[in-house]
């Protein structure tokens, strides 16, 4: 490892063991109104809520931290311990080295509650998070552009043990672009065709840090149904004229891509001349 990034580990893993582990501990009753996947979408809302609560970008979510922080609560439901360190000696550095994921930095914040439901127990343990000097840190870090959160729930004790994962990576997310209003289609009368100027806007999604930058455009194109053709690889131009014949049925794609070639979803526009 590059003695660079040896010292960013190094700090992250410091804020980590200093983080320590938030634990709440309501009296225990049975049931959940949530499933395990959408009480962990909801702890996602609440940590970048609580980001732009103090004027902060959201930090953006990343498949592989997800699964990460599902592991990491889950091994702790199963072995019953509850610690930065699995019983095994890693860390989620290793977890994270051995997914192969490009990282500069990275923390961890754990929390276990055994809330009444499942969506009483996102917040309890955001709560537990903000009130900890440590894993308010991570929460609101500027270090930080990708996280997951996992949640297990430990069959025998009734914990809800909760994981979050924070890294600071390369730029993965695409751009994002917008058609204009649609356009008006003039023609001459008794003409076959109609003459169409189209427009978009876009750009890339900003990311607390790194991001990579807008670079251009792709749009394709496809004629009464039939298959999609390329009609730009790669434009900065907003605008594109178009000459509709009559009679058909057109439409545009067009999606935005940044420095790092990650291009963001399609987005479509139709006219029917």
């Amino acid at each position: 490892m590059p003695p660079a990034l040896r010292r960013l580990v190094a700090v992250a893993f410091a804020v980590l063991v200093s983080a320590g582990a938030a634990g709440i501990n309501p009296a225990p009753t049975r049931a959940a109104d949530l499933t395990v996947d959408a009480a962990e979408a909801e702890m996602v809302r609440l940590l970048n809520a609580e980001r732009a609560r103090h004027g902060l970008l959201k930090v953006r979510v990343d498949p592989r931290l997800m699964t990460i922080a599902r592991q990491r609560s889950a091994d702790m439901a199963r072995r019953d311990y509850f610690s930065h360190t699995q019983p095994d000696g890693r860390t989620v550095f290793d977890l994270i080295r051995s997914d192969r994921i490009t990282w500069f930095g990275a923390g961890e914040i754990i929390a276990w509650n055994n809330a009444r439901t499942l969506a009483e127990s996102a917040p309890a343990a955001r709560d537990g998070w903000m009130r900890s000097p440590g894993h308010r840190a991570i929460v609101l870090s500027n270090s930080y552009n990708y996280f997951g959160v996992g949640l297990a729930l430990d069959p025998v004790s009734g914990r809800r043990l909760w994981t979050g994962v924070f890294l600071k990576g390369p730029d993965l997310t695409g751009g994002w672009a917008a058609f204009g209003p649609p356009p008006t289609l003039a023609s001459a009368a008794g003409s076959r065709y109609r003459d169409v100027t189209l427009s978009w806007t876009g750009g890339d999604v900003e990311l607390v840090t790194l991001t990579a930058g807008p670079r251009d455009f792709q749009l394709r194109i496809r004629i009464d149904a039939g298959p999609w053709t390329t009609w730009s690889p790669g434009t900065t131009s907003r605008t594109r004229f178009l000459r509709a014949w009559r009679g058909h049925v057109y439409e545009v794609g067009v999606r935005a891509c940044d420095r790092a070639a990650n291009c963001g979803a399609w987005v479509y526009q139709q006219l029917q001349a």
